[in-house]
């Protein structure tokens, strides 16, 4: 799954902020299928015109979709044009300000304590999880084509990791998506985010040991790291 760059997010999380937006989004995203402008209208008790423009700026927002079918089961000439219909484009939206990733970090606990039931360490099972999530979510962005470097960093920063030039040839990662729970959990948090790193530079073509460590506490005690910055870089 790749999830939408931090700015729409934050950008489709502020549009909400509007009452009637917010209640057409509710609307279109509990229906059953597309809608059109005037049952949305109709059902909210909106003029037809505030009801259309607020729906077109959430198309623009990217919490909706535009789709155009005829109404009716006619078709063929003189069936009349295509109806503007709504349907949702997500059913759910957060962001969070410095960027987090909370859910992967959930989704890949919830799968390795599955595999761990069955027997076996759930550490390691949560490390194979997070390492082929790593894998096919790189892979997803990239079509499947080994992209190199430049598309790592981007990818990088689209997952919130904020990642800089160390000066060297490398990345320090200035974020840390799971900075909350790294924070009491450090050992597990920080496989986890290792392996998905390690999996994403594989997807990527990259040598996934180029994913090394940081001892964050020592460069925080030098004043050489944030509060919450990442615990890996990427080496040269």
């Amino acid at each position: 799954m790749i999830r939408a760059p931090w700015n729409r997010r934050i950008a489709a999380v502020a549009s909400l902020g509007d009452e009637s937006r917010r209640r057409l989004f509710d609307f279109v995203a509990s229906a059953g299928e597309a809608v059109g402008r005037d049952d949305a209208a109709a059902a909210l008790a909106l003029p037809r015109s505030t009801a259309s423009f607020q729906l077109d700026r959430l198309v623009q927002d990217g919490l909706l979709v535009v789709e155009f079918r005829k109404l009716g089961g006619r078709g063929g000439p003189g069936s009349g044009r295509p109806a503007k219909l709504y349907r949702a484009a997500v059913h759910e939206v957060a962001a969070s300000v410095p960027d987090r990733n909370y859910d992967l970090a959930a989704e890949l606990m919830v799968s390795a304590i599955e595999e761990s039931a069955a027997g076996g360490s759930a550490r390691e099972a949560l490390v194979r999880a997070a390492c082929a999530r790593g894998q096919a979510t790189a892979r997803a962005a990239t079509g499947g084509a080994a992209t190199g470097g430049a598309g790592f960093a981007g990818f990088l920063t689209s997952e919130g990791y904020r990642p800089e030039s160390d000066g060297e040839g490398g990345l320090v990662l200035l974020n840390c998506p799971f900075h909350r729970i790294a924070e009491g959990h450090a050992a597990v948090v920080c496989a986890m985010n290792g392996a998905f790193l390690g999996g994403a530079a594989a997807g990527f073509g990259i040598d996934p040991d180029r994913v090394q460590a940081l001892d964050i506490e020592g460069l925080r005690a030098q004043g050489a790291a944030q509060p919450a910055q990442c615990c890996a870089r990427i080496r040269p």
